[in-house]
């Protein structure tokens, strides 16, 4: 009986295709950032691959489920002011999906794949840019933000995870989220 009260109080919430991207996307971090190295082609290769997958995902936001769709989350200014007011007074902010921080810091690790994407296609295949030392200052400058910002990322779901006691990374290796007491 327990588990099936389990059951019924968790809902679907993250997509294959949002579980793929996000898996496929900090893989390709952690390979390009720590071990290969610049301008080899398997780095060449995953920055595409991961730029694809950025593509897809653009796309994914408009057509894709409530919980994939740019609507959903997208992080307003009313959004993210009712949410800090939230973290000042140490109030959970329990929502479905991202909350407005995490959405803006996705929507900044999204922007930095982008541009990590263009500065290498810039550094590899366009002739007129070879010898030219900005497109290899933007693409550490992008690398070592997106560092910076899985690291928040991480910091703030363990974080949060304990604040609302309940997994968050677990939720998008499963697709599984425990609903808000208005969706039991």
């Amino acid at each position: 009986k327990r588990q099936r009260l389990m059951h019924a109080a968790t809902i679907r919430l993250w997509d294959p295709l949002i579980r793929l991207f996000h898996v496929s996307v900090a893989g390709v971090f952690v390979a390009n950032y720590f071990f290969t190295e610049e301008g080899d082609d398997w780095h060449t290769w995953l920055g595409y691959y991961a730029c694809a997958w950025l593509a897809v995902r653009l796309v994914w936001g408009f057509v894709g489920p409530r919980s994939a769709r740019w609507t959903d989350f997208w992080p307003t200014r009313a959004r993210l002011r009712e949410h800090l007011a939230l973290v000042f007074k140490r109030e959970p902010h329990r929502r479905l999906g991202h909350s407005p921080i995490g959405a803006l810091v996705m929507l900044l690790m999204m922007s930095a794949i982008a541009t990590l994407g263009i500065s290498g296609f810039l550094m590899q295949e366009v002739d007129a840019l070879w010898g030219a030392d900005w497109p290899l200052t933007l693409h550490a400058w992008a690398a070592n933000s997106l560092a910076t910002l899985v690291v928040v990322h991480m910091a703030a779901a363990v974080i949060e995870s304990l604040h609302l006691r309940e997994n968050l990374p677990l939720s998008m290796i499963t697709g599984k989220r425990r609903a808000p007491s208005e969706h039991r």
